[in-house]
């Protein structure tokens, strides 16, 4: 939505929404609806099951919340709304979003999830909610000390679903759903569609409208996108260089690692040099990741070093820069990533890492966004490094050797497992590169 100070906008009215809603539309500071809103809108407040295919960065928090809001208005407090969202930050994300548009009526409603105490949401629910925001374990875990009651839902929404297919949530959706009552209106979110997440919807919603917006390989215009071939052992000097760089401009920096301890160590050497960094990941407490968090939103924290699944669900406006310090081995998280930056109309700019190891994910990366993101050098140089193409490296130097040409595998954060391998060269390549395969497959893919 794009932002205004004016009354309440005629465009989000032409929507079917109420003039409090509008107002608190108006209020909020936008008067332009997004694309998923103008087509979501409409059908939601007809009470239409709702399929969504959609990113995060697009609106599609305000797309079911407004219209919820102005279906329940009036209501006593009895629980009909349920969210279901994949991680803490974003679900508290969602919250704020009811509590911004639902300022002008009566509707109760709070956020559980875990790591956190749960005085505080026991004595929510025991108070009495209109609305629940919820991630999946807490929720059931709750529901299991009988303080939560799903009897009279009539309003269901699951959102970012291929996050939940990733998390390992699916089983847990399907045990939550099972407590709602079958007459309701259901809305999905997902910003891909695999076929588990297409078997679900199957499952869970009755004859849906289909919306789709700003499909997954797509990167917003106004973002820059670069990669510097490094190596793995040089990427934190490129990282102190890059941030420190005058001409690069970094005034807060949002950088993406592959795994927790690597976010860990890089927090560790920026603290070393002086730059102000902090982390937020699985093994956070909740607590230290809203503080992070708060302070990098502040401008304390110059870098804010966050692996896949904590960073979802973070907005911060006026980002100047993603650092993708490791590829991710998805290439649809990385077009989620640089989604941080450049919103709302405005610029940014994406910077990543690619070492040798790397290479298939970069390959993978710009075949999803069809775009080849712009070589740089580590002195800032633009280079004439070819674009990786299957079976071939190109012109353009032998410093970048052919990679195997294998489509990584999803990206995960488990607790304290390693990380995915990635899959095998196509055959015909001389002995050598066969014994670098076998010698790959044996130690997986790199981790920071």
């Amino acid at each position: 939505m794009t932002h205004n100070t004016s009354k309440a906008p005629d465009a989000f009215s032409a929507l079917g929404l109420s003039i409090p809603l509008c107002n608190a539309v108006s209020a909020a500071g936008y008067k332009t609806p997004t694309p998923i809103q103008t087509k979501a809108i409409p059908d939601v407040l007809k009470g239409s099951d709702l399929l969504g295919c959609a990113q995060t960065g697009t609106g599609k928090t305000a797309a079911f919340a407004l219209p919820i809001i102005q279906h329940l208005a009036g209501h006593k407090h009895a629980l009909r709304a349920l969210v279901l969202a994949p991680t803490r930050e974003l679900a508290a994300q969602i919250d704020d979003s009811f509590h911004k548009y639902g300022k002008g009526t009566k509707l109760r409603h709070h956020v559980i999830f875990g790591g956190v105490n749960k005085g505080p949401q026991k004595q929510a629910l025991k108070r009495g909610l209109d609305i629940l925001v919820a991630t999946p374990g807490r929720l059931l875990d709750l529901m299991g000390e009988g303080l939560v009651d799903l009897s009279q839902i009539n309003h269901f929404v699951l959102d970012e679903a291929d996050r939940m297919l990733d998390m390992g949530f699916i089983r847990d959706v399907r045990r939550i759903v099972r407590e709602i009552p079958v007459k309701r209106q259901t809305l999905l979110f997902s910003a891909t569609m695999p076929q588990e997440i297409r078997k679900l919807a199957d499952e869970i919603l009755n004859k849906p409208i289909h919306v789709a917006v700003d499909p997954v390989s797509s990167t917003v215009e106004p973002i820059s996108q670069e990669v510097y071939f490094v190596e793995k052992a040089e990427k934190t000097n490129l990282l102190i260089k890059i941030v420190n760089d005058s001409k690069i401009g970094i005034d807060r920096a949002l950088v993406f690692t592959r795994t927790k301890h690597g976010a860990n160590k890089v927090v560790k050497l920026l603290d070393r040099v002086g730059i102000a960094a902090a982390a937020i990941h699985g093994n956070k407490s909740q607590p230290a990741r809203e503080r992070a968090l708060a302070s990098f939103k502040k401008g304390e924290l110059k870098c804010l070093v966050a692996t896949d699944i904590a960073a979802r669900g973070i907005d911060i406006k006026e980002l100047s820069h993603v650092i993708n310090f490791d590829l991710p081995n998805e290439p649809e998280s990385y077009v989620h990533r640089v989604g941080r930056t450049g919103r709302a109309g405005l610029t940014g700019s994406a910077i990543s890492f690619c070492s040798t190891e790397e290479q298939p994910y970069l390959r993978s990366i710009e075949r999803l966004t069809k775009r080849r993101l712009d070589r740089a050098q580590g002195g800032g140089e633009r280079s004439s490094a070819p674009i990786i193409r299957r079976g071939g490296g190109g012109s353009g130097g032998g410093s970048h050797p052919r990679p195997a040409a294998a489509r990584p595998q999803p990206q995960r954060e488990p607790a304290q497992r390693g990380q995915p391998q990635g899959g095998t060269a196509a055959s015909g390549d001389g002995g050598g590169n066969r014994r670098r395969r076998r010698r790959r497959r044996r130690s997986g893919p790199p981790s920071a």
